[in-house]
């Protein structure tokens, strides 16, 4: 099923565009136990439902972007640059 995300600098845009990067998940510390590194490279949530992910749109301005998707229809219903903003479309 093919979908469209809408980018920050250059607004709406077919996925294939896009790289996935993965969910966005909690780095751990730099010093934190290989047991916890390999649990945040490895395992994912894989949520059935709305999910944060990061995108990067390799084909247009190189930038990466944080996207609300639901996993079940891939309806994008937000983009923001980080995972920390507060996004508004």
């Amino acid at each position: 099923m093919s979908f469209q995300i809408e980018c920050p600098d250059c607004g709406l845009r077919p996925v294939w565009e896009f790289h996935f990067g993965g969910e966005v998940a909690q780095r751990p510390a730099a010093d934190a136990e290989a047991a916890r590194w390999v649990d945040y490279i490895y395992n994912k949530t894989n949520t059935r439902g709305p999910q944060l992910e990061w995108w990067f749109h390799r084909s247009a301005c190189k930038s990466w972007l944080v996207a609300e998707r639901d996993t079940r229809t891939n309806r994008v219903t937000e983009t923001r640059r980080s995972p920390l903003e507060a996004g508004d479309g």
